[in-house]
């Protein structure tokens, strides 16, 4: 049983460390790198929202380290405090992406729609499924391991199959900052690496 989980585990985790390890990189490189349009992440995603009629959606400072994220729940945009206030490649292209997921809200894009509705359960599956993996080994109990197994593996099927919401958010964003002028030619290629990166979280 311990070795089936491994052979699951353990090549789930490592993709999943190097994916994560990838994006702090290449966040961290660029957001070194300033922006010619000198505008604040927050500036950038406050203008997209206008410019999509999206005006009541608000753009909020939150705590922690690559926290940015839009919530459905509140139709609010939530930015870091490096993505917030720094001009950069990298808080603009991050700020772009965030404000993907609020088109794709209010356009009702159907794989962001089935993200939203799948989210509370799979975070309550991400958030417990180490406790029944722990007490599975430390308790000697094979069922909890079970659990443990189901609970990873929905939530690794759930990043896989809503890669394609997070692709959609990065393709929508470069065409946001190239079609309102955010972004010099000389800067494309440091928004775009971002914009991948910002995909795979």
């Amino acid at each position: 049983m311990s070795l089936s989980f491994l052979f699951f585990f353990v090549p789930a985790m490592i993709i999943g460390l190097v994916a994560q390890h990838r994006v702090k990189s290449t966040f961290a490189r660029n957001l070194q790198v300033p922006v010619a349009n000198g505008l604040t992440g927050a500036e950038v995603a406050r203008r997209i929202l206008d410019a999509n009629g999206l005006h009541e959606v608000p753009v909020e400072e939150t705590q922690g380290s690559l926290s940015d994220h839009y919530d459905p729940r509140t139709r609010s945009v939530h930015l870091s405090p490096e993505v917030y206030s720094e001009r950069s490649i990298a808080s603009t292209a991050v700020g772009a992406h965030e404000v993907g997921h609020a088109i794709q809200h209010a356009q009702a894009y159907a794989f962001f729609r089935f993200r939203s509705a799948m989210f509370p359960a799979v975070q309550f599956a991400s958030n417990i499924w180490l406790l029944f993996l722990f007490g599975g080994f430390i308790l000697n109990i094979v069922g909890f391991i079970f659990v443990a197994i189901l609970l990873y593996s929905i939530a690794v099927l759930f990043q896989i199959v809503t890669l394609p919401v997070e692709f959609d958010a990065s393709r929508r964003a470069k065409r946001q900052l190239s079609d309102l002028g955010f972004v010099a030619t000389t800067e494309a290629t440091g928004v775009q690496s971002v914009l991948k990166a910002a995909a795979w979280t």
